[in-house]
C-alpha cells in the first residue's frame, strides 16, 4: 500500500509541510503550479480548488502515469503532467457530452500546441478504452455525480456504474489510487440530488465505490464549506465555486 500511512496522516492534518516524506512532495507540486505555460484561467482556479492538496493525495511520482477522467479543459491533467515529468504520461479523458464544451480548446492546447505528457482520449462510460494495468493514479473532480445524471437528449444515458468502476479498477496498476472530489449533497440523499442540483451524498459515494473494487484510504476536509446548505444547484451564482466538496482517496483492491 503505497505511502498509505503517510497519506492518511497528511489528509487528517491537511498540511503539506507535514507531508515532506511523501513523494512527490511540495517542491514538485509547487514547480507544476508555477509553470509559466499555465493559462490565466487555470491559475485563477487555484485558490478555490487547492490543487496542492489533491495532487499530494494522488501520491504521483516522476515517470508515472495518470488519467484525469471527465477532465474537461485539463486543469488537473496539466498539473499532474508537471509532477510526473516528461518521462511520465497523463491522459485527459472526456466523453461526448463533456467534449462538446472543450474539444476545440483542448485540440489547440494539447495537440496543435503540445503540452508535454498530456494526451487526449475521447471515450464513453460503457467503453472507456483503457488498457489494463496502465495507470498509477486516476482522478475524478466534480464529475462522479454525472454517472447518476440522466439526460439522453444531451448524451447522458443511464450508466452502469459497476461496469464503469470495473474498467477504472482494471486500468489501475496494483496499489493504484483513485481520488474523487465532488459537490456534497444532503446526508441520506443517495444519488437523488445528481439529477437536479448536480450533487451527490458522500456516504453513497463511499459505499458505491468500495463495492466496486476499491478500498477507502483517506478523506480530506480541505474543500469543505459549512456555509453551503447543500441544497442549491452548483451553478447558482451564490455558491458556484464555493460548494461544500468532499475529497475521498481510494486504492485498487
Amino acid at each position: 500500500m503505497k505511502n498509505a500511512v503517510n497519506t492518511l496522516f497528511c489528509a487528517a492534518v491537511l498540511s503539506l509541510a507535514a507531508c515532506a516524506s511523501v513523494e512527490p512532495g511540495p517542491d514538485l507540486i509547487a514547480q507544476s503550479l508555477s509553470n509559466p505555460t499555465r493559462t490565466d484561467a487555470h491559475r485563477e482556479r487555484d485558490a478555490r480548488s487547492q490543487p496542492e492538496i489533491i495532487l499530494g493525495l494522488l501520491d504521483l511520482q516522476r515517470g508515472e502515469s495518470a488519467i484525469d477522467i471527465f477532465g474537461g479543459g485539463g486543469y488537473y491533467a496539466e498539473l499532474m503532467a508537471g509532477v510526473v515529468g516528461p518521462e511520465g504520461s497523463v491522459v485527459l479523458h472526456n466523453n461526448t457530452p463533456y467534449s462538446r464544451f472543450v474539444e476545440k480548446a483542448n485540440q489547440a492546447r494539447y495537440v496543435d500546441n503540445t503540452v508535454p505528457a498530456v494526451s487526449l482520449l475521447k471515450s464513453e462510460v460503457d467503453d472507456l478504452k483503457l488498457a489494463p494495468n496502465s495507470f498509477d493514479a486516476a482522478l475524478m473532480v466534480m464529475s462522479y455525480h454525472d454517472l447518476h445524471f440522466y439526460a439522453p437528449e444531451r448524451g447522458w444515458n443511464k450508466t452502469d456504474t459497476a461496469l464503469f468502476f470495473g474498467q477504472v479498477n482494471k486500468a489501475l496498476k496494483p496499489g493504484g489510487r483513485l481520488v474523487v472530489v465532488d459537490h456534497s449533497a444532503k446526508a441520506g440523499s443517495g444519488n437523488s440530488a445528481a439529477q437536479d442540483v448536480h450533487r451527490i451524498d458522500e456516504e453513497f459515494a463511499k459505499q458505491e465505490i468500495t463495492a466496486n473494487g476499491f478500498e477507502l484510504l483517506a478523506e480530506s476536509d480541505a474543500l469543505r464549506n459549512p456555509d453551503d446548505d447543500r441544497t442549491k444547484m452548483v451553478f447558482d451564482k451564490s455558491i458556484r465555486g464555493k460548494t461544500d466538496r468532499f475529497v475521498l482517496v481510494f486504492e485498487k483492491q
